[in-house]
């Protein structure tokens, strides 16, 4: 089971969860400053062990981290201290997603149940939170009928969406019309969620990942260079559009474009500062630019230090020159 939510999904930017305590705190996650909130958190939730909005933003930053078993572990204190907080079952959820997605096949299923029954958690506490519907409705979508996934439910999730965010409900059914086998449905439902949407940056990059997928690269870019000038509704969705040219190997320039457009403006959890810097390397490297690479290396690791990808990548180019 591979929940793509957690490669494209949406993305979580900087929102007010009644975390008014811990603003610079919330600051330095939201914009991936983990090397510095991840101690200064740790040591808060040393003061206050029941501070259940410093153990979110852990949760959070270790999300970012790739560090599964912390955040699981700061993400279920957290819930555990206030179980009435949607956004806390959230981020659960998607932190059990991930590992389930990155497991054995003996252990992914009990963890997949886990990702489940904390979305629908999180949509009963809250049923107007966005980012809980749509999560829920791809879990839906993506799982097998023995984790409790179901196609139907899925739809459920997208008919609900309508009232609160169209776009995000055409999301959901495009992805049960991919499941089902239907690309033509797949591609009205994402021409459907870039309509909903006035044109916003998520849906040229849902509608580009789909073209990907279906190796029509020319459109692909087309598609892309629409994202570079549209409506940021979903900051990150520009970073993973760069991202997607970069796994192509096509436009070079406009991938640094989309990228350093994404570092200019908000930056959001579901696309860490550190790595929007990675990928702008790698683009750069791509382009023949090594200094400027470099830069972009060392500007990752000035935020997450043990950021391997980074790591890897300014050793390359040192062993190279």
């Amino acid at each position: 089971m591979r929940l793509r939510h957690f490669t494209f999904g949406f993305l979580l930017c900087l929102v007010s969860l009644g975390v008014f305590a811990l603003p610079s705190m919330l600051q330095l996650v939201t914009e991936g400053r983990v090397d510095t909130a991840v101690p200064s958190l740790e040591e808060q939730v040393g003061r206050s062990p029941k501070d259940a909005a410093a153990y979110n933003l852990l949760c959070r930053a270790y999300f970012m981290m790739e560090e599964w078993d912390r955040g699981i572990s700061n993400c279920e204190r957290a819930t555990s201290l206030d179980p009435q907080n949607s956004s806390y079952q959230l981020w659960l959820g998607r932190l059990y997603g991930e590992k389930a997605d990155r497991s054995s096949f003996i252990s992914a299923p009990g963890l997949a149940r886990k990702a489940r029954t904390a979305f629908e958690r999180a949509v009963e506490v809250d049923p107007k939170n966005v980012e809980a519907r749509v999560d829920l409705g791809e879990f839906y979508a993506e799982a097998p009928s023995f984790i409790g996934g179901g196609k139907d439910k899925a739809r459920q999730q997208a008919e609900a969406l309508m009232p609160l965010n169209p776009a995000m409900g055409h999301w959901v059914l495009a992805r049960v019309a991919e499941k089902d086998k239907d690309p033509a449905k797949a591609e009205s439902e994402y021409r459907a969620e870039i309509a909903a949407s006035q044109g916003g940056v998520r849906g040229w990059a849902d509608l580009a990942n789909f073209l990907l997928y279906a190796h029509r690269y020319q459109e692909m870019e087309d598609a892309l260079a629409h994202a570079e000038n549209a409506p940021i509704d979903h900051p990150e969705s520009l970073m993973h559009a760069g991202n997607l040219l970069l796994r192509a190997q096509r436009d070079y320039p406009l991938a640094a474009r989309l990228l350093r457009r994404y570092l200019a403006n908000r930056i959001c959890e579901e696309g860490p500062a550190f790595k929007a810097h990675a990928l702008l390397g790698e683009v750069l490297v791509k382009q023949g630019d090594r200094q400027g690479a470099a830069e972009q290396f060392r500007a990752a690791l000035s935020l997450f230090g043990n950021y391997t990808r980074a790591k890897d990548d300014l050793n390359k180019l040192d062993h190279s020159s």
